[in-house]
């Protein structure tokens, strides 16, 4: 049982100390290899499993939980690295809820607004660049920014609407 605990331990502080998918990488390689819990290959295997495995990258360690410890390392490991990003949220919800109030609190959520609008344009802009300028790429575009812009529509449902759109008029 301590030897759960202790990967579980393990995989919470490379996920507490790491922002990126392979950022814990380096920690989780250092612990595992010197405990002989891991090898070089099932590291590499777990980075594959994660390369083509769909959704984030960083859950390759699920994978390399599992190789350590079964499916109860498995869970342990995804529970691990779960917990730091969600302690995070609700400490962030705590306090925005305390002190939402505030005009500074309001403007730093405005201008956030705006850079999430900002990156927005960008990556738009680098999806059109790739798909090209035509009138039907504008049409599936300008439609989806406006059903999104009405906030009754659910992006799951736009998402599909211009699939289908996409598909039909190509």
């Amino acid at each position: 049982m301590s030897h759960h605990l202790l990967l579980f331990w393990i995989m919470f502080r490379a996920a507490l100390l790491s922002t990126t998918g392979t950022g814990n990488l380096p920690i989780v390689h250092q612990d595992l290899l010197s405990r002989g819990w891991a090898t070089d290959r099932q590291f590499a295997e777990s980075l594959a499993i994660g390369q083509i495995s769909p959704g984030p990258t960083g859950l390759w360690v699920i994978s390399l939980g599992y190789f350590v410890g079964g499916l109860r390392g498995a869970a342990l490991t995804l529970v691990a690295i779960a917990l730091p990003p969600l302690l995070v949220l609700v400490l962030v919800h705590g306090l925005y809820r305390r002190w939402s109030y505030h005009p500074a609190i309001q403007g730093f959520v405005r201008g956030l607004g705006l850079a999430v609008a900002g990156v927005f344009v960008i990556v738009l802009t680098g999806i059109m660049n790739t798909a090209g300028w035509n009138s039907t790429n504008l049409i599936i575009t300008l439609g989806a920014i406006g059903l999104g812009a009405m906030r009754r529509v659910p992006v799951l449902v736009v998402l599909v609407l211009a699939a289908i759109v996409g598909i039909a008029l190509f």
